[in-house]
């Protein structure tokens, strides 16, 4: 039996410091900018070394955002589970989706797939 994945809760809009209606050339620019600000080589020498981790981890994060952010595919994917935070997704063997959320997982027993018309049946375990 496969189990529903919670769907992560990061936000790359706001790590790229972005509005979510912003268009992808201006994501491009915001990560241009903050990549570099946050850029390992970019950091003086006099930092603490507790303060070059978080650019480090921060560099990390931006990277991160915007290899989702960067393609329309996976962009599109995102603004699809950021909808509803209180969702649960499995994927489909056509590629797919299956998606319910908390409060329609108590009421439907058939989820459909969002791509083809396969369905799963939605167990309730008390």
């Amino acid at each position: 039996m496969m189990a529903f994945e919670q769907i992560p809760k990061k936000d790359w809009y706001s790590i790229l410091e972005a509005d979510p209606s912003a268009s992808v050339s201006d994501l491009k620019q915001k990560y241009q900018k903050l990549i570099l600000m946050y850029h390992p080589d970019k950091q003086s020498a006099d930092v603490p070394a507790g303060t070059v981790e978080e650019c480090i981890q921060k560099f990390i994060e931006v990277d991160q955002a915007w290899k989702i952010l960067g393609n329309e595919e996976t962009k599109q994917e995102y603004d699809l589970q950021r909808h509803d935070d209180d969702s649960f997704s499995l994927s489909c063997r056509c590629g797919g989706k299956y998606s319910v959320s908390k409060e329609e997982a108590e009421e439907v027993t058939l989820i459909s797939c969002d791509t083809c018309s396969l369905a799963i049946e939605l167990l309730h375990y008390r």
